[in-house]
C-alpha cells in the first residue's frame, strides 16, 4: 500500500483526518493524477476490469476539503468546489462552446468534445467523440475510438465505492440518447442502436440464434443491440417491460472507422 493509499483509507475510516494537511496533500495528489490519466478508478485486467476502490474514496473525500470558488469564463459564472479542466491546447483535445469538463477527469489526445459534459473521475480514451447534449458521469470509463452520440447518458457512480462504473470499451458506438447506467459493460466494438436503455438489472437478451442467451450487467464485443420489451404479470395484468436485445455481430471484414452507422444500417436499425 502506498503512503497516500494509506493516508486515504486512514481518512475514510476517520473524517477527522481530513483537517491534517498530509491527508489532504495525498487527496489532491491521487485527484491530479486523475487528471493526467496516471490514475484511473477502474483499469483493464485481461478480459476483466479491477475498481480501485481507494482512488474513488479520494475522489469522495475531495469535496469535504474543497472550499466553493466562483469562476468566470467571459459572461458565465460557475459557483462550485470542483475547478473547471483547463489546457486543452497542450493536451491536444478539441473543445466544442459549451463543452464543460471538471478537473479530475481525464481526456486523451485526440478526443473531441462537442456541448457535453464530462465529470470528475472519468477517462475518455484517445480519438473519442463525446457528441452534443452528452453527459459522462463521474468515474466512466470510456474507451479509445468510441462515438458517444447526441443525448447519451454515461451514469455516473461514487458510492458504494465497491460499485464498478460503466465502462465502454474501444471502438464503441453508442447512438442518440442511449442511457447507460450502474457499472454496465459494454464489450469492444459493441453497437448500440438509439434509445438503448441498460441498467444493471436490464435484460439483456440475444436474440440471433436459434435459443436465446441472456446477460445481464455486459454487453458481449461486437454486438449490435437494438431497445426491446418483455411482458411481465403486475396485479394490475401483463404489462411489457424494456430490455435490450442482441441482434447479430459487427462483421469483422468491415473497416471500422466505417463500420460504426453501417454495421446498424445493415440491420434496418436508426442511429
Amino acid at each position: 500500500m502506498s503512503t497516500d493509499q494509506f493516508l486515504i483509507e486512514s481518512a475514510w475510516n476517520d473524517r477527522e483526518l481530513l483537517k491534517d494537511q498530509e491527508t489532504r496533500a495525498a487527496i489532491c495528489r491521487v485527484v491530479d493524477h486523475l487528471d493526467k490519466g496516471t490514475l484511473r478508478v477502474a483499469s483493464p485486467d485481461g478480459e476483466t476490469w479491477i475498481t480501485h476502490e481507494w482512488i474513488k474514496k479520494a475522489v469522495i473525500l475531495y469535496f469535504p476539503i474543497r472550499r466553493m470558488e466562483v469562476t468566470e469564463v467571459g459572461p458565465f459564472e460557475f459557483h462550485d468546489k470542483i475547478p473547471l479542466k483547463r489546457d486543452y491546447a497542450k493536451a491536444g483535445v478539441r473543445v466544442v462552446p459549451h463543452a464543460i469538463a471538471r478537473y479530475g477527469s481525464f481526456i486523451a489526445e485526440g478526443v473531441i468534445l462537442m456541448p457535453s459534459y464530462v465529470n470528475i473521475g472519468s477517462y475518455i480514451d484517445s480519438g473519442t467523440m463525446v457528441d452534443t447534449w452528452a453527459t459522462v458521469g463521474s468515474c466512466a470509463q470510456i474507451g479509445k475510438n468510441c462515438h458517444i452520440s447526441g443525448g447519451v447518458g454515461i451514469g455516473g457512480v461514487l458510492e458504494p465505492v465497491q460499485a464498478s462504473p460503466v465502462i465502454i470499451e474501444d471502438n464503441s458506438f453508442l447512438g442518440s440518447r442511449c442511457i447507460v447506467v450502474e457499472g454496465v459493460r459494454v464489450g469492444r466494438e459493441a453497437v448500440l442502436g438509439a434509445n438503448v436503455v441498460l441498467t444493471a438489472s436490464t435484460r439483456i437478451i440475444d436474440v440471433s440464434q436459434e435459443k436465446p442467451v441472456e446477460y445481464k450487467g455486459y454487453i458481449p464485443p461486437r454486438s449490435v443491440v437494438i431497445p426491446g420489451s418483455l411482458p411481465k404479470t403486475f396485479p394490475a395484468g401483463v404489462y411489457h417491460v424494456p430490455c435490450a436485445l442482441i441482434i447479430g455481430s459487427r462483421k469483422p471484414s468491415t473497416d471500422l472507422k466505417t463500420s460504426l452507422n453501417q454495421a446498424l444500417r445493415e440491420y434496418d436499425v436508426p442511429v
